[in-house]
């Protein structure tokens, strides 16, 4: 099943900016699993769904480290990694707004 979600925040920037939409394909994945450099859809308790980057895979692919593009970014240097049953969706496309 695919999800519409749309960006908010600047945690991404400039690859992905508010406003800009992302499809999404829910979990289990059509295609090849998460790896380094994907963009994945998550919940994190205090803070709710967030779109972040994989920036490393750990544990054979039990857990995730996620980092945002800004050195503001709320990602894994503040909640620690991401476990695969947080993960909900693995972005698939990106639609970017002007």
């Amino acid at each position: 099943m695919l999800r519409l979600l749309k960006v908010r925040g600047q945690s991404l920037y400039p690859d992905f900016k508010a406003g800009d939409y992302v499809l999404a394909a829910r979990v289990p994945f059509p295609s090849r699993s998460i790896k380094a450099g994907d963009v994945i859809v998550f919940r994190q308790k205090g803070y709710g769904t967030l779109v972040k980057r994989v920036n490393q895979v750990l544990d054979n692919g039990r857990a995730f480290d996620v980092r945002g593009t800004q050195i503001s970014s709320t990602d894994s240097r503040d909640f620690g990694p991401v476990t695969r049953a947080q993960v909900s969706a693995k972005v698939i496309w990106h639609i970017r707004q002007n």
